[in-house]
């Protein structure tokens, strides 16, 4: 896409454009999910994004994005409108990479260029963490796109029981944020935290323990659900994680076609479903700063598989300041969207890190969370 050298955002750039390779022209136009936007759509919105921030922000050029406004900015683009308006994979492909040479030439006069947003690079740090979290949701795309057309096989799982196995913290002070440049607003400013004495589990949920779970009347039995769960799962009809089948004589489970994927960690479900399993297995969703604090302390032994669901609605830390933009965080400080920890299989390395934060509203399941046990 560019002679310039392959920097990080160069190779998150490619790995965007890339996400479209192997997708027939209408997969690349399908919106898989309702709350997932069309592949093309991902990769125009992030090389608007990078657009925006850099040369319209910082040196005041808006030639690219005001004729692309419209579309690739998600609060004035419906997400369920945004397929037809969409150029084809060819076009695409062609801005992408005049795209590229112009940016990468708007980094390079970067560098002499004193602007607030460019202060210990900044800009950079967060263009890439959007690229990072874009190709994770392309990835979700393509996992959704593949649930139609995945073979249908058996998965070799068996039911289990809960694992009972808990590591014990006791109560201390933990810092608890992150302090670096590349931080979220949601993640500043670090404050000190002083959890009492909690146990976690030291390994997450698996495929099996949740077959256990439905096999014991989990769908059914209302006593382990919340009023607001219930009244979702009796809506929506749920009986299983959303990528799982049934078959006359077991499961199919797209995706995961491992010998061991009885083993691995759950996912494709939701928070109302993980607070129900909590209860099941006589235990609690660890509260987010209980989380943080036993991932600092190295407790936690399969961290970056799946997204976990914490217990705790998305709130901001003592002293939150909203930035570079009011919209990142703060109107999902509403009560109805829940913190998810540690990262997943599909998970950039710019999010991997203690301190970052993810939230969702508790019906998301397509997200590629699970999750891991606590008690008091």
């Amino acid at each position: 896409m560019t002679a310039n050298p392959p920097t990080r955002i160069a190779q998150l750039r490619q790995a965007s454009v890339a996400m479209l390779d192997g997708l027939s022209p209408a997969e690349q136009r399908c919106q898989s999910h309702p709350e997932l936007s069309p592949m093309l759509w991902h990769v125009g919105h992030v090389l608007f994004m990078e657009t925006y921030w850099l040369a319209e922000r910082v040196f005041g050029d808006s030639s690219v994005t005001e004729a692309w406004r419209d579309l690739y900015v998600p609060e004035i683009s419906a997400k369920d409108a945004r397929s037809a308006r969409l150029p084809d994979a060819a076009d695409l492909r062609a801005w992408a990479s005049a795209l590229a040479e112009e940016n990468d030439a708007y980094w390079q006069r970067a560098n002499d260029v004193d602007h607030p947003l460019l202060t210990d690079d900044y800009l950079a740090a967060f263009v890439r963490q959007h690229y990072a979290q874009h190709l994770e949701t392309m990835r979700l795309v393509r996992a959704q796109l593949a649930l139609a057309a995945d073979d249908v096989m058996p998965a070799a799982i068996e039911p289990a029981q809960p694992d009972g196995r808990f590591e014990t913290i006791a109560a201390h002070s933990v810092d608890i944020g992150t302090p670096t440049i590349d931080a979220y607003d949601n993640e500043q400013p670090v404050f000190t935290a002083h959890p009492a004495t909690f146990a976690i589990a030291p390994y997450c949920v698996t495929n099996d323990q949740w077959l256990g779970f439905i096999q014991a009347g989990g769908y059914e039995c209302r006593e382990w659900w919340d009023a607001a769960g219930w009244a979702w799962r009796e809506q929506a009809q749920v009986q299983h994680p959303q990528h799982w089948q049934p078959l006359a004589d077991g499961w199919a489970i797209a995706g995961d076609t491992t010998p061991d994927v009885g083993a691995r960690p759950v996912h494709g479900i939701g928070w109302y479903e993980a607070r129900a399993f909590a209860r099941y297995a006589g235990a609690r969703l660890p509260r987010e700063l209980e989380w943080e604090a036993a991932r600092r302390a190295g407790v936690l032994g399969d961290v970056e598989q799946v997204w976990e669901w914490c217990d705790d609605a998305f709130y901001p830390y003592p002293g939150f300041r909203a930035f570079p933009y009011d919209g990142y965080s703060m109107p999902w400080f509403d009560g109805a969207h829940f913190v998810a920890r540690g990262a997943s299989v599909h998970s950039e390395p710019e999010v991997c890190r203690p301190g970052f934060r993810n939230f969702y509203p508790p019906t998301h399941r397509h997200v590629h969370a699970g999750l891991r046990l606590a008690r008091a």
